[in-house]
This record gives C-alpha cells, sequence and structure tokens, in this order.
C-alpha cells in the first residue's frame, strides 16, 4: 500500500469535515459557519473541500496500489 503523502492527508481530513458538516446538516447545523463567520474564508473552506474531493478521486485507484 501507497504511503499517504501531506496533501493525501490534507485532503482526507478537508473531505471528513465536509462529511460531519453534511451530517449535522440533519438538524440545522452548519458547522463551518459556526466557526467562521466571515463569508469569504466560508467560501474558502467549501471550495477546498470540493477540490479535496476531486482530488481523492483521481487518487483513490493509486492509494491501494503498491
Amino acid at each position: 500500500m501507497k504511503k499517504l503523502s501531506v496533501i493525501d492527508i490534507i485532503a482526507l481530513i478537508l473531505l471528513i469535515i465536509g462529511g460531519i458538516n453534511w451530517g449535522l446538516a440533519l438538524f440545522d447545523i452548519n458547522l463551518v459557519t459556526l466557526i467562521f463567520r466571515a463569508s469569504v474564508i466560508i467560501n474558502i473552506i467549501y471550495a477546498l473541500v470540493g477540490i479535496s474531493a476531486i482530488y481523492i478521486l483521481v487518487i483513490i485507484g493509486k492509494l491501494g496500489k503498491k
């Protein structure tokens, strides 16, 4: 199995944050807006989560290979 690079780990962390935020939406809670009040920062975080998802989709096949 390939070792995870720093970028891989950051992308996975961002995806976990995004997943938790989506799960909390069941209770009408938006964790990102609770933590960060500035809309510019919120938009940057959402963009980073989206980019992370695309990145993981591209490399997911490589993660399981030697």
